[in-house]
């Protein structure tokens, strides 16, 4: 392969197609190199809900919030329907409450809306209101279907902004200045490495370092719903109070936390909290769980199944419980960072979401991947 590029990027998830938007932007010449015939991994397997509110506090809470912004810009380009806007936080305990008030009073907090039970309600008439006591609602979230979308940004990013995509290409190589593949060598002036959950293939001895192990989500789809039953925006319910890091930092998060450990043990124990999305079928995307292994098990056990489920079945009023889609994802985690760009050469860079926050803020990593070769943007 004689052609050379300016920047050659390993991998064709979000983190990949996201380094690639912002190199082009720069008018580089750029070839992204994916080993399976489309994206396959994680970047299609999650909600496609770009999520702000709720991310860690600091540098995750503003990559969020960079990200959602260039989704926005990008959407209308690449022809991505964006099915819904926003995000309903359901509070069913008092304490649920307590959380969602002392978050709203946070710089993170300042744009978005607490509810009480019944402008919940009115705003979700879906909701379930026997246990609903209240509700915080947030503007800046929106939801792509992410099988839709990563195709689609690919073809954006070869139509309009001459990005070689080359797919079926493994990369068992990569050196300053070249990529060993498949079909041959890459030269490329620098290199990109976006491995997603592949910590063996390259540089294993850079990514060891971060202490990476690997989270297995599962999730499922529900039957379409009634044409007139529609979500507002994205669901979560107090689960989601005890696990994301921009609100587990709270006082009250501590005392949510302890009562969830009484009534609902075995939902913690997999690592549980509701997300519902809506695809524009009217079906539901509903999970997840997350387990850690050095190797997840490919499994996705009914027990898991059950208790997203039940806890759906909690928040909502749902008129179709029947499951038409079952999977599962695996995406790198560290305990101490939920991303970071590792600089293994001058030229060669390796971008890692090591969180469960890729589709939230890939695209702001890739400005600062590209940002970390070439110089901040003029």
């Amino acid at each position: 392969m004689a052609k050379s590029y300016d920047l050659a990027i390993v991998g064709g998830g979000i983190c990949g197609l996201a380094t690639a938007l912002a190199a082009s932007k720069r008018g580089k010449r750029v070839i992204v190199m994916d080993r399976d015939a489309q994206s396959n991994g994680a970047s299609v397997r999650n909600f496609g809900f770009v999520t702000v509110t709720g991310q860690k506090a600091g540098e995750t809470w503003e990559r969020a919030r960079r990200s959602a912004a260039i989704w926005r810009e990008i959407v209308p380009k690449a022809g991505i329907p964006v099915l819904h806007d926003g995000l309903m936080v359901t509070a069913q305990r008092p304490e649920a409450v307590a959380v969602l008030e002392e978050f709203a009073a946070t710089e993170m907090g300042r744009e978005c809306t607490m509810l009480t039970a019944q402008e919940a309600a009115e705003r979700a008439p879906v909701l379930a209101r026997d246990r609903l006591a209240a509700g915080m609602w947030s503007p800046h979230e929106a939801r792509v279907e992410p099988r839709q979308a990563l195709p689609r940004i690919a073809r954006y990013l070869q139509a309009a902004h001459g990005v070689d995509m080359r797919w079926s290409m493994a990369v068992h190589g990569v050196s300053e200045g070249r990529v060993e593949t498949t079909s041959g060598p890459v030269e490329a002036e620098a290199v990109v490495v976006c491995p997603g959950p592949d910590l063996a293939t390259l540089f294993p001895e850079r990514l060891s370092a971060y202490g990476l192990r690997l989270c297995k989500l599962q999730m499922l789809r529900m039957a379409p719903q009634p044409p007139e039953w529609k979500l507002p925006g994205a669901i979560m319910s107090d689960l989601s109070l005890v696990r994301y890091e921009g609100y587990t930092g709270l006082a009250a998060s501590e005392t949510l936390r302890a009562r969830l450990d009484r009534e609902q043990p075995q939902w913690l124990a997999h690592g549980i909290h509701l997300i519902v999305v809506q695809g524009a079928d009217g079906s539901l995307v509903v999970g997840d769980s997350h387990h850690y292994a050095a190797t997840p098990d490919p499994f996705a056990p009914a027990a898991v199944e059950n208790l997203i489920l039940e806890e759906a079945g909690r928040v909502l009023a749902l008129e179709n419980s029947k499951v038409i889609e079952r999977w599962t994802g695996i995406y790198p985690s560290a305990k101490d960072r939920t991303a970071f760009i590792d600089s293994p050469s001058d030229g060669v860079r390796i971008l890692v979401v090591s969180s469960g926050t890729g589709m939230s803020t890939a695209f702001a990593l890739g400005e600062e991947t590209v940002a970390s070769l070439y110089g901040a943007a003029a």
